[in-house]
């Protein structure tokens, strides 16, 4: 059984990313993750040339709190988000920051795939 628990994002993994700052945390069973990303920001921009694949292939969870993101299926469905929104977004996918504001939002993911995702900054 978990025990409880309590960390403090600042204290964990931190990575700087071309126009993204993450923060992360993992407990027993998930990963958190608050991301700010800049405006300007995109997948295709930013993240594919460090991960090789041609859309992002991570599954991911979580709310936006501040300003909003585009997301691009590799089916052509897309949907923006923005503050306040809870999101889903299924593997295969471009996104990128709309407008002048950063976006700042919170990701869980299960612990099993921490080392991978689009945060991640080396080749798999």
């Amino acid at each position: 059984m978990a025990s409880l628990a309590k960390q403090t994002l600042s204290a964990g993994d931190i990575k700087e990313l071309p126009k993204a700052h993450v923060e992360s945390v993992a407990h027993e069973t998930f990963k958190v993750s608050k991301l700010t990303v800049q405006p300007g920001w995109k997948w295709s921009e930013c993240i594919k040339p460090l991960v090789g694949t041609d859309s992002c292939q991570v599954a991911h969870s979580g709310v936006l709190t501040e300003g909003s993101m585009t997301v691009k299926m590799d089916d052509g469905t897309e949907m923006t988000f923005n503050a306040g929104d809870t999101f889903y977004i299924p593997p295969g996918h471009d996104g990128w920051v709309n407008g002048e504001v950063p976006m700042v939002g919170y990701e869980f993911a299960p612990v099993e795939r921490e080392g991978t995702g689009p945060w991640q900054t080396k080749k798999e």
